[in-house]
C-alpha cells in the first residue's frame, strides 16, 4: 500500500523537479539583480525624492551632460562597429595571415579595465611621454582621447560577435553564392544580412559599456554623467540624495536598451548564438591578402601599445615596489571574482538550460538580468547601497558578500546568454530518451547535458572570472573599506600615488589577466582538446 502511494508522489516531485530548480534560478537572479531595482525605485517614490527629483533634473546642467555622454556612447558605438564589423568578417571568413592568433590577440583588450589603456596612452602622448606634445595631450585629455580609447577597448567585442554569427550562418549558403559572385559580394549580400542580429548585439553591449564607463572620462578629464553620479556616491562631490535623482534617466537608458534587444532584435540574437556549424568556409582574399593581413594585424596590435608602455614606465623597480603596496587587493580581486563567477554559472546552468529548452518565464529573467547590464552601473551601485546599506544587514554590506552581489548583478546575463547558446548545441532528444525511462530533471542536468557541453561550461565561467576581474564601474561605488579591489586600488592610487607604483600595478593586473586566460585556456585543451 505504502508502495502504490508513494509511486505517484514520486512522479510528482519528479514532475515539479525541474521548476523547483528553475525558481532556485530564478530567486537567485531576484537577490542580485531585482531587489536592488526594487528598493532603489521605493526610494524614488519618496516625498524627499521627489522634491530632489523636481530639484536636481529641473535643471538644464544634467540634461546637457546627459546628452554629451550619449553623444561620447553613440560616437564610441560608430567607431567600434566600424572597426569592430570589418576585422569580425575577416578574421572569422577569410584567409588572413595567422588569423586565429590574431583573433586571440584581438580579443585580449576585452578582458582589461579601459582605465589601463588610457593609463598607457598618457605614457606614451601625455606632455612626458615619448612621443608626447602639447597638441597629442590636449587631444589625449578631451572626448576624442575618450572616444580613442573606448573603441579600441571596446571593438572587439562586436568582432567576437560578427565571428559568432558568421560561425552560424549555414555553410550551404555560401557555398551556393560562391558559385555565382565573388567574395565580396558574398559577405555583402549574404552573410552580413544573415548575421546582423548578432552585430546589432554587439552594438548595444558597446553603447551600454561606454555609457557606463567611469575610469577612462574621470582620468582623461571628460565630463560624464555616469562619472557625476560616482563623484555624488563616493567622491568629493558627496550628496547621496542627488545621486538617486540623477540615476533616473540612466534607468531610463536601460529600459530603451533592453527593449531594443526584445522588441528589434527580439530572439534572432539569441538564434544567432545557438547551434554553430564546425564547418567553416575561408574565403579566399587573392592579391589582396597581404595588404588585409597588414592592416589587421595593425589594428590588432594598435590596443597593445599601450600595455607595452605601462611595462617600460613600470620596469622591474615598478612592478617590485607595486607588490608591496597591493596589501590585500590581489587576494579580494581573485577571491571575490571565484566566489561570482561561481554563482553566475550555477544561475547561468538552471536559467540558461530553461532559457535554450523555451521554458515559461525564461525569457522574463533573462530579460532581467539583460537589464541590470545594459544600464549603466551607477544604477545598480546606488540600488544595492539603498538595500543592504542598513544595520542589519551590514553583514552582507561591510563584508565580500556585497562585491559577491554586486558583480553577479552585474554579469549574471553573460552566464544565462552564453550557457543556453551551449546547451542549445546539446540535442534534445538524448534529454527526451532519460526522461522516458524515468530519469529525473536533475539528474539529465547533471549527468547528461553537463558533461557533454562541460567545455562550453568551464569556458563560459572562465570568461565571467575576468570581467568580474576587470570590473571597476560597478564596485567602485560599493567597495566596503578594507576590500579594495586590484582594479580600484590602482584607480585611487593614480591621482597621489607614484607613478611607478601605478603602472606597476596595472601591469600586475594585465599579467594576472594573462595567465587566467592562457591557463584557463591550456586546460581547456588538455581536457577536451580530443574529445
Amino acid at each position: 500500500m505504502a508502495s502504490r502511494l508513494g509511486r505517484p508522489l514520486r512522479t510528482l516531485v519528479r514532475k515539479q523537479e525541474e521548476a523547483a530548480l528553475f525558481g532556485l534560478g530564478a530567486a537567485a537572479l531576484m537577490v542580485c539583480c531585482a531587489f536592488p531595482l526594487v528598493v532603489l525605485g521605493a526610494e524614488l517614490w519618496s516625498e524627499d525624492a521627489l522634491a530632489q527629483l523636481r530639484t536636481t533634473l529641473g535643471a538644464s546642467r544634467p540634461w546637457s551632460l546627459l546628452a554629451k555622454t550619449t553623444g561620447l556612447g553613440l560616437a564610441t558605438t560608430a567607431s567600434a562597429l566600424t572597426l569592430g564589423v570589418p576585422l569580425g568578417v575577416l578574421l572569422g571568413r577569410m584567409d588572413v595571415a595567422g588569423r586565429k592568433a590574431a583573433l586571440w590577440l584581438h580579443l585580449f583588450p576585452v578582458f582589461l579595465p579601459p582605465f589601463l589603456l588610457a593609463l598607457g596612452w598618457f605614457q606614451l602622448f601625455g606632455t612626458e611621454g615619448p612621443l608626447g606634445s602639447t597638441w597629442t595631450s590636449s587631444t589625449l585629455f578631451g572626448e576624442a582621447g575618450v572616444v580613442v580609447t573606448l573603441t579600441l577597448a571596446l571593438s572587439p567585442i562586436v568582432s567576437a560577435l560578427t565571428v559568432l554569427g558568421l560561425h552560424g550562418i549555414n555553410p550551404s549558403l555560401e557555398e551556393a553564392a560562391q558559385v555565382v559572385s565573388s567574395p565580396w559580394r558574398t559577405v555583402t549580400r549574404i552573410l552580413l544580412p544573415l548575421c546582423w542580429p548578432s552585430i546589432a548585439l554587439g552594438a548595444l553591449i558597446v553603447f551600454a559599456l561606454s555609457v557606463s564607463e567611469v575610469g577612462v572620462p574621470m582620468f582623461l578629464g571628460v565630463r560624464t554623467y555616469s562619472a557625476a553620479v560616482f563623484t555624488r556616491i563616493g567622491g568629493i562631490q558627496y550628496a547621496p540624495g542627488e545621486a538617486v535623482a540623477l540615476i533616473l534617466p540612466l534607468f531610463a537608458i536601460g529600459l530603451v536598451l533592453v527593449a531594443i534587444d526584445r522588441w528589434v532584435i527580439r530572439t534572432r540574437s539569441f538564434a544567432s548564438l545557438g547551434v554553430r556549424s564546425d564547418e567553416t568556409t575561408v574565403l579566399p582574399l587573392g592579391r589582396a591578402r597581404t595588404i588585409a593581413s597588414a592592416l589587421v594585424w595593425i589594428c590588432i596590435v594598435a590596443p597593445l601599445v599601450p600595455l607595452g608602455a605601462l611595462a617600460a614606465r613600470a620596469g622591474p623597480h615598478g612592478i617590485s615596489e607595486a607588490v608591496t603596496w597591493i596589501r590585500g587587493s590581489l587576494s579580494t580581486s581573485l577571491l571575490s571574482s571565484l566566489l561570482s563567477s561561481g554563482v553566475i554559472v550555477v544561475i547561468g546552468v538552471l536559467v540558461g538550460h530553461a532559457l535554450a529548452r523555451d521554458r515559461p518565464l525564461a525569457r522574463t529573467f533573462d530579460a532581467l538580468a539583460l537589464l541590470t547590464f545594459m544600464m549603466p552601473a551607477s544604477v545598480l551601485g546606488v540600488g544595492l547601497i539603498a538595500t543592504w546599506n542598513h544595520p542589519r544587514t551590514q553583514v552582507v554590506y561591510t563584508t565580500m558578500a556585497i562585491l559577491v552581489l554586486g558583480l553577479a548583478a552585474r554579469y549574471a546575463v553573460i552566464g544565462t546568454r552564453a550557457l543556453a547558446s551551449v546547451f542549445a548545441r546539446s540535442p534534445l532528444h538524448f534529454e527526451e530518451a532519460a526522461q522516458i525511462f524515468g530519469s529525473a530533471y536533475a539528474q539529465r542536468l547533471w549527468r547528461i547535458s553537463l558533461p557533454m557541453q562541460a567545455r562550453g561550461v568551464v569556458g563560459v565561467w572562465l570568461i565571467v572570472l575576468v570581467f568580474c576581474l576587470r570590473d571597476l564601474d560597478t564596485v567602485v561605488v560599493f567597495y566596503p573599506p578594507g576590500l579594495e579591489p586590484l582594479v580600484v586600488r590602482t584607480f585611487t592610487l593614480e591621482a597621489n600615488g607614484p607613478e611607478q607604483v601605478v603602472t606597476g600595478l596595472s601591469v600586475l593586473q594585465v599579467l594576472l589577466t594573462a595567465v587566467l586566460l592562457a591557463g584557463g585556456g591550456l586546460l581547456l585543451r588538455r581536457s577536451w582538446g580530443r574529445r
